[in-house]
């Protein structure tokens, strides 16, 4: 019998399938999705000033969103567990529980949100206390809005919003009569960590970047962070901050 008509079957290799089009609904190839927006927390007793913070915070290319906002430190701790903020922005002066008390109640917990202070004060020794709890860094109440954005990035990317200057100013400002006390204690802090991790917790202090503290101590960015982390590990420290204030304190930025 003679085989039927029609076409030869196809020899040799299949090709392999293409990618399947992009629908018209998806991304578009090699398209990434958008980062998720830096959820903010606003506490400050003043309508006005929250009614401002939301209008220079708020917009839609800041990358921010305000999830809420409170009147009073009683409230964060219930805001926190209710909304997950990333960053709080935390006026210092409130009636009830003050920006200090709150932020020592946050920084305590295991999945603290960073913390950043509001004030009118650039030198006051609430700012530095905050600051010693595990602030992040502090921002005045006539910051312009573009530098506000700013500072709640960075505090979100885990960078203070401090210069070395400042905490110097701010240090000396407050300092008082217990310098020594604290050079005492700041320097058997340090005496916990090894040649290499003492030196990067000077390099922080002097408010190097990790990029910058990799070249100047000849080790990778990735060896920077880890001796970082292994620093606030020893030191029982929630950030970068509380190392640069330890570094002052002892001495060692002199």
């Amino acid at each position: 019998p003679t085989p039927a008509s029609g076409p030869a079957p196809a020899t040799g290799p299949r090709p392999e399938p293409g990618p399947a089009p992009a629908s018209a609904s998806g991304p578009r190839p090699g398209s990434e999705p958008a980062p998720a927006p830096i959820r903010l927390l606003i506490v400050d007793d003043d309508p006005l000033v929250r009614a401002g913070l939301r209008l220079m915070l708020g917009g839609g290319s800041s990358g921010i969103e305000i999830v809420a906002e409170a009147s009073d430190g009683a409230e964060v701790a219930a805001l926190v567990d209710r909304h997950r903020p990333d960053v709080v922005l935390m006026d210092i002066r409130m009636p009830t529980v003050d920006g200090l008390a709150a932020t020592e109640q946050l920084r305590r917990r295991e999945d603290a949100p960073e913390v950043v202070i509001l004030t009118t004060f650039n030198a006051d020794e609430h700012v530095l206390r905050a600051l010693r709890a595990g602030a992040a860094g502090f921002v005045l109440k006539d910051t312009p809005p573009a530098e506000l954005v700013a500072a709640v990035r960075r505090v979100a990317a885990g960078e203070p919003v401090l210069s070395p200057v400042v905490t110097a100013q701010l240090i000396e400002h407050v300092a008082g009569s217990g310098r020594d006390g604290r050079r005492v204690r700041a320097g058997a802090l340090l005496d916990r960590l090894n040649d290499r991790e003492r030196e990067v917790a000077i390099a922080v202090g002097q408010g190097r970047s990790n990029a910058e503290i990799s070249a100047a101590l000849f080790m990778s960015v990735a060896t920077v962070k880890a001796h970082v982390s292994r620093i606030l590990t020893k030191l029982d420290l929630n950030n970068r901050v509380q190392i640069a204030l330890l570094a002052h304190d002892a001495g060692l930025l002199d």
